[in-house]
């Protein structure tokens, strides 16, 4: 399964070093579009920069990728939160059944109350 896995890197390693290759002239990458970059107040958040084409295909793809993470992560808080609270939960009933065992076994021989515990 290791070498599956390794293969599966490798040819995707491949396939993006080929999209690389033929992706490398250069293009203009905005801010903002030109209508709305003369508009008053707006002219400092105008930014252009030169980019290789395939540096602008890898940041989204990578853009993409950390967005859906964190949606996720927000998304999936409310059942973190709910298994915290069963976990402190169930903490809170295993100290009560050892405090209510401990009463139990009090009066029994201490062999006894060993055997009890571990059944």
């Amino acid at each position: 399964m290791r070498y599956i896995r390794y293969a599966f890197l490798a040819l995707l390693a491949i396939c993006l070093v080929v999209v690389a290759l033929a992706n490398r002239q250069s293009v203009a990458l905005n801010s903002l579009p030109d209508g709305l970059a003369t508009f008053p107040g707006l002219g400092p958040f105008a930014v252009s920069v030169e980019l290789p084409l395939f540096i602008v295909i890898f940041a989204g793809i990578v853009a993409g990728l950390l967005i859906g993470f964190v949606w996720e992560w927000l998304r999936e808080h409310k059942y973190r939160a709910e298994a915290a609270r069963k976990k402190g939960e169930v903490k809170k009933l295993e100290r009560e059944l050892k405090k209510t065992q401990a009463e139990r076994d009090k009066d029994k021989d201490e062999v006894l109350a060993i055997l009890d515990q571990s059944a």
